[in-house]
């Protein structure tokens, strides 16, 4: 069984004094394949040490997080546009709008998403797409960039049926982890409407672990928890909703 982590953050410092343990874990429970989103620069050699460290599994995004569009945003950018010119990446990610922290920087959130889109079009690439209490932003920017060039992944979902749908509607597969488990996540509700070729799976680790870890740090290995959630819900086996959902990862990232 092949399952595939679309959005973990292996970087952060919070795995630091046991990431080898952790990926262990991970890979001892069939998580074999990580997608790693790029925060702002910060975190490049970061995730560029793990890519060599661990070559067959880690595959790499490069973007600016929304929440880390500050006054330098231009800079971080730029920074951006240099390493997708020197290298391969898988997707630009993660990207998005997030109004829950702070409204101050929106005009700059929207700039930042509206330019990183251009390059994933120019780079034939992914979007992974960060949404929080913005959906009405994000649409706005995705209906008018809609086409076959665009594609991707609505990271985290937690929107309505609705929104789910118009997400959908944009060539966008739904991320689904740890609130899927939740008793207030809701999207549960609603999940078995929407065909299972427009779902991937994610941690978003070390954040949003799955019941029963809920409030602690998340890491790959729990996605299992995910995986059995959901087989409950479409009333297929765990071995089937791995490889269903794998597949629509490799639809994604091409690889």
């Amino acid at each position: 069984m092949i399952i595939t982590d679309t959005h973990t953050h292996l970087y952060s410092e919070e795995f630091n004094q046991d990431r080898n343990e952790m990926m262990q874990r991970a890979l001892d429970g069939g998580v074999s394949r990580f997608f790693i989103p790029a925060i702002d620069s910060s975190c490049t050699a970061s995730m560029y040490d793990l890519e060599k460290k661990y070559p067959e599994n880690v595959f790499l995004m490069m973007g600016l997080h929304p929440t880390y569009v500050k006054d330098n945003y231009l800079n971080e950018l730029k920074h951006v546009e240099e390493e997708l010119a020197k290298r391969k990446f898988y997707a630009i990610g993660e990207i998005g709008i997030d109004l829950y922290w702070d409204k101050t920087h929106l005009k700059e959130q929207q700039i930042a998403f509206r330019r990183q889109i251009q390059l994933a079009k120019k780079y034939k690439l992914p979007i992974v797409i960060h949404c929080r209490e913005a959906f009405d932003e994000i649409f706005e920017i995705l209906e008018e960039e809609k086409g076959t060039d665009l594609f991707g992944i609505f990271h985290c979902f937690t929107g309505t049926h609705e929104q789910a749908l118009q997400a959908i509607s944009y060539n966008m597969k739904l991320g689904i982890g740890g609130v899927v488990t939740f008793k207030n996540g809701k999207i549960d509700q609603f999940l078995n409407q929407i065909d299972l070729s427009h779902i991937v799976l994610e941690t978003d680790s070390p954040y949003l672990a799955p019941i029963p870890f809920r409030g602690k740090r998340n890491e790959s290995s729990y996605l299992i928890n995910v995986v059995e959630k959901l087989a409950h819900i479409y009333g297929l086996s765990t071995e089937e909703i791995a490889t269903i959902t794998t597949e629509n990862s490799k639809i994604i990232f091409g690889i």
